[in-house]
């Protein structure tokens, strides 16, 4: 089978730390949830995400890490500023956009679109749980809000 035939039945599932190899594009299309795991190593880590339309990642800062967004589909606003009150970089983004945010920089992503943005997100070294699923905003939020 050809790996883009293997694609096509792709389990999304966190296959760290193993070697793995995938198209990564067509993985985020495939994705439902609002955030997946779908590779944790231990310095490394994707995750797929899907933010409905009006919804948004929420407003978060990464205090010992930078973040890496590619948007694979849909349109959204991205914010960022180094204060939670004063959001002072904003841009449009759509599919094929990747979005840099730097460590200590407030941010959100927001879908302004018709349908869902579909993105993968690198964060070195990992931020979530391996094999974490939040299949909506409110379970992404009811998690983080334990700790």
């Amino acid at each position: 089978m050809y790996q883009n035939e293997m694609n096509r039945h792709m389990q999304i599932t966190d296959y760290g730390p193993e070697p793995f190899v995938t198209n990564i594009e067509q993985a985020a299309m495939m994705n439902t949830y609002f955030r997946s795991t779908l590779w944790t190593g231990e310095h490394l880590q994707m995750t797929l995400m899907q933010i409905n339309p009006g919804e948004d990642i929420g407003l978060e800062l990464h205090s010992d890490h930078d973040q890496f967004l590619m948007i694979v589909s849909g349109f959204g606003l991205v914010t960022m500023g180094k204060q939670r009150n004063k959001l002072f970089y904003q841009k449009n983004v759509q599919n094929g956009y990747g979005i840099f945010i730097p460590a200590n920089t407030w941010h959100n992503l927001i879908n302004i679109g018709n349908r869902p943005i579909k993105l993968y997100s690198i964060y070195a070294p990992p931020e979530h749980t391996r094999d974490t699923i939040h299949k909506t905003k409110a379970d992404a939020e009811k998690e983080e809000n334990r700790y």
